[in-house]
């Protein structure tokens, strides 16, 4: 199926029509080819070549459905970045409704770790990270989806929490961007820049509870 540049979502990420049967599998060989090279190379030094020798589909077929490499790459990656959240559970009426508030936000800024920690995740971060100047729209793209399936919901939890005076968050927006930052933000910031480096579970639950703590100290009432 021929592809048109113009063909975008509004991230500016190349919107790729499904396949007909027939070509379903030879495009979701190529889609598997071209992230393991883009994660391994980046995008610069992927090959096309190692990406049709992965895929086993010929070059004119790569190009035919996807274009470009540039387009192959913003669209395999966009494709991916809002699957990695899909692990992670709503959070609004678990944390709204907890008899146990800092339990509650324990747990969910634990397990929000546990699955943004995963090596696949963390290599696509820092892919992203890195090529973040050539490809804006996936930087815009990477806070939308989180946003919406992380922030989002929590900030809705909080304004509810606010309203009843079980929280004092004038501005649940910050509120919930300061407890990511002083929970979820430290190890994965730890793990960005360096790779190799092995959180123990009970390092993971000090850290998390230490920055629940600090963000109950404060915005619990009368703090």
């Amino acid at each position: 199926m021929a592809v048109s540049k113009d063909d975008v979502d509004a991230y500016g990420i190349p919107v790729i029509p499904d396949p007909a049967d027939a070509a379903s599998r030879k495009r979701q060989a190529i889609i598997d080819a071209a992230l393991t090279e883009f994660l391994a190379e980046g995008y610069s030094a992927a090959s096309m070549d190692a990406i049709t020798t992965r895929s086993g589909v010929s070059k004119a077929t790569i190009y035919k459905h996807f274009g470009s490499k540039e387009r192959l790459f913003l669209a395999v990656i966009g494709g991916v970045l809002p699957k990695t959240y899909a692990d992670l559970e709503p959070t609004h009426s678990s944390v709204a409704a907890a008899p146990d508030l800092r339990s509650a936000l324990v747990k969910l800024t634990t397990d929000w770790a546990r699955i943004l920690l995963r090596p696949d995740i963390m290599s696509l971060r820092r892919l992203v990270i890195g090529e973040i100047d050539r490809f804006p729209q996936l930087g815009r793209l990477w806070y939308r989806v989180s946003y919406d399936m992380n922030n989002g919901p929590l900030i809705e939890a909080f304004t509810e929490l606010d309203a009843r005076g079980e929280l004092d968050a004038p501005d649940p927006r910050l509120a919930v961007q300061q407890l990511v930052a002083v929970t979820v933000g430290v190890p994965q910031l730890v793990r960005t820049f360096s790779p190799e480096a092995e959180i123990e579970e009970a390092e993971l639950e000090r850290v998390i509870s230490s920055g629940v703590d600090l963000f109950l100290a404060r915005y619990a009432p009368g703090a």
